[in-house]
């Protein structure tokens, strides 16, 4: 406001009495506090709560933690943390990484907040463990570590993704809220070949046995093994879209059985040159299939056409919605996994820090899903993200 005043309204449209001096204001979820830059003051008594003291006076946003025990303020490029749990603030943390101003902050947890700046990039960054509550430490016992995550999967249309790790937990994933709705011990232990989908109510895992050799296919909620296909060495290991086949690819060959029987399907003899080939971790769709090679193009083909060989299919990007994620390859894992809008070649989004590279990856254009080595899996919607 040209005049520096900020004015309260409730939800009718009608004006509340109290004005702050100050050109922003953020108020906390249970309307405790109030932060006109950059005093923090209570919105009915006015009395200061804090004193934040940013030294870029270019300040342009704030935010409040949801629990109350944080302010974020935007100066410039950067953003500031403090800590306003009592009356002499201390900074948390200060967040570089934006090439031109913020102009909006939130706060996506109490432990993290998403900045937007004129660069065109929203940026993630982990504040950290913040709790004060005292705990009870067991100097003798080792740290509690998560598994390996081995596959993730989304199953859109029926509101949930799905990952394994290396200790043979299978968890569903709610996509809206990120809470974990089931988890299953399975015997798929260890660094192995894996899939996991929910086919007509039945959470099917496939994986390989480097061992015996065999592919088992798995029904997780019952406990059941309900086949295995004889194998050689594989490169990758993949159920299709439609739920009806589990896809191996081998050095020369991508070969198909049935979920269900067992029985072969179909085959394709390979002629890709280059690095690879390697399954797709990104598009599934129905009953084809995508391999990647490192060169110019990827080879698709449909094994769902009845009484018919495999149909070859036309270059993948054909298929592909306007935005790619990029990344998600062997020869890609030495730069961070990023989106990229087709159409202007822009990358409109990147993980970074610790997300900069995980180990596996599902993305349908909306949803991204990723399982990383320390056990974490993240789930993001794009669902606001259009190309410019």
């Amino acid at each position: 406001m040209s005049d520096f005043i900020a004015q309260q309204w409730d939800i009718n449209g009608h004006p509340v009495p109290t004005t702050y001096n100050c050109t922003h204001v953020s108020f906390s979820q249970d309307g405790a506090l109030s932060v006109p830059i950059i005093l923090v003051q209570g919105p009915n008594s006015r009395a200061i709560v804090a004193k934040v003291h940013v030294i870029n006076s270019d300040t342009r946003c704030c935010c409040l933690s949801p629990n109350g025990r944080l302010i974020a303020v935007a100066a410039g490029h950067t953003a500031s943390v403090w800590d306003i749990t009592d009356s002499d603030p201390h900074l948390v943390k200060t967040f570089v990484g934006h090439t031109k101003d913020i102009n909006s902050l939130v706060f996506s947890s109490p432990s993290s907040l998403v900045s937007v700046s004129d660069d065109k990039s929203v940026k993630f960054w982990q504040i950290g463990d913040l709790s004060t509550d005292s705990v009870t430490t067991d100097l003798k016992s080792d740290p509690p570590t998560s598994a390996q995550i081995q596959s993730v999967s989304l199953q859109v249309k029926d509101g949930i993704a799905i990952s394994s790790d290396s200790d043979g937990v299978v968890k569903t994933w709610d996509i809206l809220t990120g809470l974990c709705k089931s988890s299953f011990q399975t015997p798929a232990k260890g660094t192995t070949y894996r899939d996991v989908q929910l086919i007509n109510k039945r959470l099917i895992l496939v994986w390989y046995k480097y061992n015996d050799k065999k592919i088992c296919i798995w029904d997780t909620e019952k406990g059941e093994l309900l086949q295995t296909v004889d194998v050689p060495k594989l490169r990758g290991l993949r159920i299709s879209g439609d739920g009806t086949r589990v896809f191996y690819l081998s050095r020369r060959f991508i070969k198909t059985w049935s979920i269900w029987t067992g029985e072969p399907v179909g085959e394709v003899e390979l002629k890709v040159q280059g690095k690879g080939p390697y399954l797709d971790p990104i598009y599934m769709d129905g009953s084809k299939i995508w391999v990647q090679s490192k060169g110019p193009s990827s080879h698709g083909w449909d094994f769902g056409i009845s009484g018919s060989p495999p149909v070859q299919l036309p270059n993948m990007s054909t298929e592909r919605p306007h935005l790619d994620f990029v990344g998600s390859t062997p020869w890609q894992t030495n730069s961070p996994s990023r989106i990229m809008d087709k159409t202007t070649g822009e990358v409109v989004f990147q993980l970074s820090g610790r997300y900069a590279n995980p180990s596996k990856v599902q993305w349908d254009g909306q949803y991204l899903i990723t399982g990383y080595k320390s056990g974490e899996v993240l789930i993001l919607d794009f669902c606001d993200l259009h190309p410019q």
